[in-house]
């Protein structure tokens, strides 16, 4: 069975309870040393030869020297002791709540109430170093929830599919054709594109995504952006064009998470744009910052919902486009995420009464 231990309180009180009472027994016996001897020389050089008259004054100094030591020694030691205690709680208190605070979130209770500690700056320190703490590990464990809870759910349509299609082949009921194949392929890759979308969005909302950082030209970006988003553009009818300066300061930050912005939202505005519908990447640039705009003449966003497409599995309304339900409903949560970590902003926007614009805000490389 293992010993209680006893508490930083007794622990701390014990050991100043000794220290004090060493400075005592210090204090006692160098003035015993010291004071009989010296009151011997004075009595000596007042005169007094009498030696019962010495006898009974040192008697005297003796008694009157050992009674004022033991009381100043006891209240000093009192005093000591209850000063002692009041600050030892004020150290032990928050130290104790920290700990059991501990024990809570260990246990999954991340709502623990961590009272000021003004004592000292330090220990104030460790208590709000101690709440953020929880709050963060409260915030990724809901997110963490949520997100199983969403993919769980996301992934039950292409794996019913996959399944219906199975048994269909099984029962001869579904003919094994190409587009049978095709379309459990098609499945296969929604779940491949799913859980790559879901990896990159995990690690946004910890603030983990992982970042190469360098000097990138914003043109360059967006032009790559345009060639790699032509062929599909081709395909759906939909024309895209550049509007932008050839040349602009560069800023700084990762050309492959940025092209992944750019190609999220090129890719966004694609779904939600009708066949020979328009799309435009624009850039422009000012003392201090660079903006990308992505306009498409779709049919726009509702403006109660300009805030929530950017939320983990939105879907808009499937009237906006024929491709709506075709994403992952992770690209403007991923965007976003991507582009906070470069210091920037991304926004939505209606454009009049048909539209909307996406705009990438991002900040100059400051070596310019």
């Amino acid at each position: 069975m293992t010993a209680r231990r006893t508490g930083l309180a007794g622990r701390l009180m014990t050991a100043q309870v000794l220290v004090i009472a060493v400075g005592c027994l210090t204090l006692a016996l160098a003035a015993g040393l010291v004071a009989p001897g010296l009151f011997r020389r004075h009595l000596a050089r007042s005169g007094v030869s009498s030696a019962p008259v010495r006898l009974h004054a040192e008697q005297a100094f003796s008694a009157a020297f050992a009674l004022s030591l033991t009381l100043a020694a006891g209240a000093a030691l009192i005093a000591a002791a209850i000063t002692s205690w009041i600050l030892l709680r004020q150290v032990s208190r928050p130290v104790e709540q920290l700990a059991r605070a501990a024990d809570a979130v260990a246990a999954g209770r991340y709502d623990v109430s961590l009272p000021a500690a003004p004592f000292s700056s330090e220990l104030q320190r460790l208590s709000d170093a101690f709440a953020h703490m929880a709050t963060r590990l409260a915030d990724t464990d809901a997110a963490r929830s949520r997100l199983l809870s969403d993919l769980s759910h996301e992934l039950r349509t292409p794996l019913a599919t996959i399944a219906a299609y199975l048994d269909g082949l099984e029962d001869g009921v579904v003919p094994a054709s190409a587009e049978s194949w095709q379309t459990m392929r098609d499945q296969v890759s929604r779940m491949h594109r799913l859980t790559a979308d879901v990896r990159d969005a995990a690690n946004a909302g910890e603030g983990t995504l992982e970042l190469r950082l360098i000097r990138a030209d914003p043109v360059a970006l967006a032009q790559a952006a345009i060639s790699a988003a032509v062929p599909r553009y081709a395909e759906r009818g939909v024309e895209l064009n550049y509007h932008g300066p050839t040349a602009a300061p560069a800023v700084r930050g990762d050309p492959e998470r940025l092209g992944q912005v750019l190609s999220n939202l090129l890719d966004n505005a694609l779904r939600h744009t009708p066949r020979d519908g328009h799309v435009r990447l624009t850039l422009e640039h000012s003392a201090n910052q660079v903006l990308l705009r992505v306009t498409d003449d779709g049919t726009g966003v509702p403006p109660d919902q300009l805030e929530a497409i950017f939320d983990r599995f939105h879907r808009a309304d499937p009237a906006r486009g024929d491709l709506a339900g075709v994403g992952s409903g992770l690209g403007l949560t991923i965007a976003r995420a991507i582009v906070h970590a470069h210091g920037g902003t991304l926004t939505a926007a209606n454009t009049g009464d048909r539209g909307a614009t996406f705009t990438v805000t991002l900040p100059l490389d400051e070596a310019d």
